[in-house]
């Protein structure tokens, strides 16, 4: 697979920012506006008003290139939105970009935040893979980390999808929360894998045969300041898990994720084989990508840019006519950025892109640096291509970059 590591070139990719909660999570750090009970179909002015101004901003963002070949909705809850408002935001970026025929439409969703014509709606309007955001299948986890859904509203949600046929089904999982134990993460993985769980909380049709989803996403909590996790735990404290037991529960996932079927094709990331996100590769490719919405990255013409995190900044950056003032990333960081991403994946960086990229001399001076973790077994070269091995090597990731930012940075 070839990459292309140009700052500039053209953009098919677009993500979506939907900032809308119910109640923020414990972990949570992204920009979020909390609309409390104001569910799904609910046309609040809150998120009319959003709605109106992201389309505003996706009509005034000039058009690089083809049509768009992957949209993702993430958040936030983009389940908070109705059919109709989704089908705004679509039209828009047909209208202004074009969407390519056989597009990757991605979308978050949240347990208890849906229902059947909902989901219907949404697929109805080109939505074909759901991010289905369990995190864990105990009700004692869900509740300490902040989550308003129970596990009965997940099987209620995986039999929704299951109906509506939505072709890519995509599960979220996190390890290392308070409280977890070993146990309770090797339940939530076989449950996941298997879809099977308590069987009095699924109908006859999941009883029959499980529905298990065609990707998993498995994320390792980071206590972030300004979280209420910030405030309560310090990591390494009791009650987080010690990084001994949080060791474990990774080498847990790829052990039963493998063993199930699923590729681990990126750190964080498995799927069965043909499912892998091609929205979320572009990132670990480098390649440049529209953002919409408040908070939201985009990556276009070699610039890196943030939208504001308020709401109210966000609006007047828009009605400023969304100007995006920053420099072009330089060449070097191009690199780190390059290796930061591309070595997430398990089939790792192309050589010939690099020395295509950086020059000869560049690659020569990556390997020297890794000569240490080429000898201890965490990397390699194979089939032309630098990569992390796995497990060690995608558990011992940043004590790797930390050494190429140190020695190339």
């Amino acid at each position: 697979m070839s990459q292309n590591f140009s700052i500039s070139g053209i953009v098919s990719s677009a993500y979506l920012h939907i900032p809308f909660c119910r109640r923020r999570c414990f972990y949570c750090d992204f920009p979020v506006s909390v609309v409390g009970d104001r569910l799904r179909g609910e046309t609040s002015g809150t998120i009319s008003q959003y709605v109106e101004v992201l389309c505003q901003e996706i009509a005034m963002t000039p058009a690089f290139g083809q049509p768009l070949k992957t949209i993702f909705f993430g958040g936030g809850t983009p389940s908070l939105l109705s059919t109709e408002q989704l089908q705004r935001i679509l039209r828009e970026l047909q209208k202004h970009f074009g969407i390519a025929s056989g597009a990757e439409i991605s979308m978050e969703i949240d347990p208890a935040t849906f229902d059947l014509a909902h989901i219907a709606g949404y697929h109805s309007a080109g939505v074909n893979r759901v991010s289905l955001g369990v995190q864990a299948f105990q009700e004692e986890l869900l509740q300490k980390a902040g989550r308003s859904h129970s596990v009965a509203d997940i099987f209620a949600a995986v039999e929704l999808i299951h109906q509506v046929e939505i072709p890519l089904f995509s599960l979220d999982l996190i390890s290392g929360l308070p409280h977890q134990s070993l146990d309770q993460w090797q339940d939530s993985l076989e449950k996941a894998v298997a879809m099977s769980g308590d069987k009095s909380l699924l109908s006859e049709t999941l009883r029959e045969g499980a529905y298990a989803p065609t990707h998993i996403s498995i994320y390792d909590l980071t206590i972030e300041p300004g979280t209420a996790f910030g405030r309560y735990y310090k990591p390494g404290d009791t009650p987080m898990p010690t990084d001994e037991a949080t060791v474990k529960m990774y080498l847990m996932a790829q052990q039963i994720l493998t063993s199930a079927g699923y590729e681990h094709y990126e750190i964080s990331n498995y799927a069965q084989p043909g499912y892998q996100c091609r929205h979320n590769r572009v990132y670990w490719e480098n390649r440049p990508y529209y953002g919409f919405g408040m908070g939201a990255a985009s990556y276009v013409e070699g610039k890196r840019f943030t939208r504001p995190r308020k709401t109210k900044e966000y609006y007047q950056w828009v009605q400023a006519g969304g100007v995006i003032d920053c420099d072009v990333t330089p060449p070097k960081e191009v690199l780190l950025e390059t290796l930061m991403l591309g070595l997430r994946l398990a089939e790792g960086v192309s050589l010939a892109g690099l020395a295509e990229a950086f020059g000869e001399e560049k690659v020569e001076e990556i390997c020297q640096c890794l000569q240490e973790y080429f000898e201890n077994g965490w990397v390699e070269i194979a089939e032309g291509r630098l990569r992390l091995i796995d497990p060690q090597g995608f558990l011992f990731s940043n004590v790797v970059l930390a050494e190429l930012f140190e020695k190339l940075g």
